[in-house]
């Protein structure tokens, strides 16, 4: 391990951290995760089916763009 190593457990438990002071303090405000156009949830009576790829498309997308504006600076 080197001093890069430290820096980048570091800043991922930051971003950890940040995550969950928004989710706890907005989770009432955060309904729309999971159910945006093209996710996909199948509902019947014994049975439950739940894949939201336009949300993991879109969270992709966003922690793709944080990380490349954190490498350009």
């Amino acid at each position: 391990m080197n001093a890069d190593t430290g820096k980048y457990i570091i800043t991922a438990g930051t971003i950890l951290v940040a995550v969950g002071i928004i989710i706890y303090f907005f989770h009432d405000k955060l309904h729309w995760i999971g159910r945006l156009p093209g996710d996909i949830r199948i509902e019947k009576e014994n049975f439950r089916f739940y894949f939201p790829i336009t949300t993991m498309i879109l969270f992709s997308l966003v922690i793709s763009g944080i990380l490349w504006l954190i490498r350009r600076l």
